[in-house]
């Protein structure tokens, strides 16, 4: 059965969501135009999925959970492209197991594509027939679910062209072939006051269920570090045997180094001339003054400690992300550079927002009063909240607009292939 339409306020939040679909949309397109066909299919490692997935993936997301309450006559695109693409929804029914995404040979790339055309289309017809609230805060989920899946997808083509021996770039534009001559700014603390602080999303506006609801925190005095730690001094830990001291790792992280064999950060490369690391730009000396990214909560964990530091809370790093001011902001997505930048020297906290996300000591758990959504999109967060860390900022491949402060992340404390990276923290103001 169709949703009843809403009225003249309706119509005019449908079109706005309209417009922004549409450009959400032609962004994950534009983003995978670069790749072939046989880009398109790779999968690299279990945790990765093509670029291909993530195309079908985030338009049976509408096919799903939007289009059977509008439309009339509801039929699917292609029947089993409900058990190709779907990705963890138990309520919705048995799928492709995720490792095994990069089999998928068929459809074609140019298939995904014309689901996509053709979703479009059914989902622009939708919102011109003016749907209710319940449909459009829907849609707006989807379309931050859309967000997520493009930085997935730029992170996941990443290591699959790392994975390969020609090391191809995927944006060979987008850094030059040399760093810039540039430093960071010193590296300093910013004390911060103890007391009781609220968090987590307030009012109306968007935010995923894991950021509600608002609630009152404790804080003790501690400092936080005004930007994030940089190549340069992760290289010092390198050098300084930091990979080969069970003293500053936690027990399974130094069993998680061994079995992989880390010695430095993914995505890093010694050769004749020094170090060197990947990026979707391919192959570049490795430059001192970039936030390190690719690293896990264990071995930012262990920087930490080496650094006489701790990682955050992400209570502390809300409360100091909600006073920032707009010159935080650091490299997102739009600005096409697909890799952290230096910091900018200047006052209080840099780059609270984007270049790289920043482990926080936190557990990802549900905040007091936590309800998740009602339905199969219950599952969009909530089954997730254990053996995981929060993350905080969003990164180079986050879309701008689509972080803020409240905005949670979350990972399994081994995981590299993302743009993770460390800002410090002590206690004591």
């Amino acid at each position: 059965m169709r949703e009843s339409v809403g009225g003249a306020g309706g119509a005019d939040r449908a079109g706005t969501l309209a417009a922004r679909l549409a450009d959400v949309r032609r962004r994950t397109v534009a983003l995978a135009a670069p790749l072939s066909p046989e880009d398109a299919a790779v999968q690299s490692m279990p945790d990765a999925s093509p670029a291909k997935w993530h195309l079908a993936h985030t338009s049976w997301f509408f096919e799903a959970f939007v289009l059977p309450r509008v439309e009339r006559a509801f039929r699917p695109f292609h029947d089993a492209y409900a058990y190709l693409f779907n990705s963890y929804y138990e309520a919705v029914g048995p799928r492709q197991p995720r490792p095994q995404r990069g089999l998928l040979s068929r459809p074609s790339l140019a298939e995904v594509l014309r689901y996509r055309a053709n979703v479009d289309e059914r989902m622009s017809a939708a919102l011109a027939a003016r749907p209710g609230d319940e449909v459009l805060a829907t849609v707006e989920l989807g379309i931050a679910h859309e967000e997520q899946h493009q930085e997935l997808l730029l992170t996941d083509v990443k290591h699959a062209f790392f994975s390969n021996p020609l090391r191809p770039a995927y944006a060979p534009d987008a850094l030059p072939g040399r760093p810039a001559p540039a430093s960071a700014p010193p590296l300093a603390y910013v004390p911060r006051d103890g007391g009781i602080v609220e968090v987590g999303a307030r009012g109306s506006e968007f935010a995923f269920d894991n950021e509600r609801p608002r609630h009152r925190a404790l804080l003790e005095p501690h400092a936080l570090a005004t930007r994030p730690t940089t190549n340069g001094e992760w290289l010092a830990f390198v050098e300084d045997g930091g990979y080969r001291r069970p003293e500053l790792w936690l027990s399974d992280g130094f069993a998680a180094a061994r079995a992989g064999d880390w010695k430095a950060p993914l995505y890093w490369e010694r050769g004749e001339s020094g170090w060197a690391i990947f990026t979707l730009a391919g192959p570049r000396p490795l430059d001192p003054a970039e936030p390190v990214a690719h690293v896990s909560y264990y071995e930012a964990d262990a920087y930490a400690r080496w650094a006489g530091a701790r990682l955050p809370t992400e209570v502390e790093w809300e409360a100091a992300a909600a006073g920032a001011s707009a010159t935080a902001e650091g490299t997102l997505a739009d600005a096409g550079r697909f890799h952290p930048a230096p910091a900018a020297a200047g006052p209080g906290f840099r780059q609270l927002l984007g270049d790289v996300w920043e482990w926080t000591s936190s557990a990802y758990a549900p905040y007091p009063g936590f309800r998740p959504l009602a339905g199969p999109l219950g599952e969009y967060n909530g089954k997730f909240m254990v053996s995981q860390l929060t993350l905080r900022g969003g990164s180079c491949a986050t879309p701008r607009g689509h972080v803020r402060p409240t905005y949670r992340n979350f990972f399994p404390p081994g995981a590299r292939w993302q743009f993770t990276g460390v800002r410090l923290a002590r206690d004591g103001a």
